[in-house]
């Protein structure tokens, strides 16, 4: 288009009249020459513009993550050869900082909750995991599984309390470490559903299936619950990566798709949860009832733990799709409602699947009584050595009187 204008221009140079002046000239040219519409690195959009003029756009709403006032404009100018220049002009653009809520004392609350939660819960995480480590009589396939879904947690609140570590200037810098924590916090995140999954995979097979348990393979398991997550979570990062690579991957705007990646895999592993879980309620009111075999009553036991545990879950993980997003009430209920179940799910599943369980119990009551018979034998031990009934110390300690006399 440009080379079709500079032949016209050629001709039209041939062709102008002597009288002409050198403003008529350069007027004409103008006429002649326009800018491309184009779209800058903010992406702005530029509309075909003429050469030689200052073109005016609304600021837009959001500079790299950064609110602005889109009723305030920036500036482009075309210049008189037909090119845009190298760089708009956002100078009169004013960001919005601080948006004023009218009631910080409860965002405050919401964060000390979320804080307390978190520490509840490593500490409560930490005693289950070690209890499962130590307790070797009842490393069966079922509690292994219990106990991968507990590292999980671990790793995810270790993760979240790194994440609030990181000040709003790294923020907005995008640096590449703090990206990579946001990454392993969320393929932790994925994890805990997927090892639910297994959870309720597990279940499933034993009771509506009728599977012996013998034949499960845990590396079947452990390849759904640690694996599968990590294709996910890469394709996640390399979408964020190119298209919304700023504020270190953390949060999600309006209108920006990138996190359904691994969203929506959370989303369907948790619904065929809730199919398999049907399945399996409908089968214990019949089938079960009438059983009571210790193998029957530990599967009860585990089912209601997950009826518990599953829409505990499932239900804070929708919340983050239902947000209100209004300064009110509403919303004030729900930062409170998402905080107390965000940061106290770790604590929940150690009760329900550590604490409450009565294989665990039963191994750390047999623990502890050998414990105290060892320490009781001990005691006597220790005491009847005590007593100096030995004719040799005797006549050790005379010697040594004698001597000192």
């Amino acid at each position: 288009m440009l080379r079709f204008h500079l032949f016209r221009l050629l001709f039209f140079t041939s062709k102008r009249s002597a009288d002409a002046t050198e403003e008529d000239w350069q007027l004409t040219v103008k006429t002649w020459l326009h800018c491309s519409a184009t779209t800058d690195e903010i992406g702005t959009c530029w509309p075909r513009s003429l050469s030689g003029t200052l073109v005016e756009r609304p600021c837009p709403e959001f500079i790299n993550g950064v609110r602005y006032n889109s009723s305030r404009s920036a500036f482009r100018e075309c210049m008189d050869n037909g090119t845009w220049a190298l760089r708009s002009n956002y100078s009169g653009c004013e960001a919005i900082l601080e948006e004023k809520r009218q009631y910080p004392v409860h965002y405050e609350i919401a964060l000390i909750i979320n804080y307390l939660g978190h520490c509840v819960s490593v500490g409560a995480l930490v005693v289950a995991f070690v209890l499962f480590l130590c307790l070797r009589s009842i490393r069966c396939l079922r509690n292994i599984i219990h106990w991968n879904l507990i590292t999980t947690f671990i790793l995810r609140n270790v993760m979240w309390f790194l994440l609030q570590l990181i000040d709003h200037n790294i923020h907005e810098s995008n640096e590449p470490w703090c990206r990579l924590i946001t990454t392993i916090y969320n393929y932790f995140v994925v994890t805990n559903f997927f090892w639910m999954f297994v959870e309720g995979c597990y279940l499933h097979t034993a009771i509506v299936m009728t599977y012996s348990t013998d034949k499960l393979r845990k590396w079947v398991f452990l390849f759904i619950g640690w694996f599968i997550p990590c294709p996910i979570i890469v394709a996640w990062a390399f979408a964020k990566l190119y298209y919304e690579n700023e504020q270190c991957w953390f949060g999600k705007e309006l209108g920006k798709y990138m996190d359904y990646i691994y969203q929506g895999p959370v989303i369907v592993v948790l619904l065929i949860n809730f199919v398999f879980l049907f399945n399996i309620v409908r089968i214990l009111m019949t089938k079960l009832r009438a059983s009571t075999t210790s193998e029957t009553i530990q599967y009860r036991k585990a089912v209601k733990a997950t009826l518990v545990l599953l829409p505990l879950l499932g239900i804070t993980y929708m919340l983050f799709f239902v947000n209100p997003g209004e300064d009110d009430v509403s919303q004030i209920v729900f930062i409170y409602f998402n905080s107390f179940l965000q940061s106290f799910q770790g604590f929940f599943v150690s009760v329900f699947y550590c604490f409450l369980n009565g294989e665990v119990r039963s191994a750390v009551r047999k623990r502890w009584h050998r414990w105290q018979d060892n320490h009781a034998l001990r005691m006597r031990v220790l005491r009847g050595m005590s007593i100096p009934t030995s004719p040799t110390r005797i006549s050790f300690h005379s010697i040594k009187q004698t001597t000192a006399v």
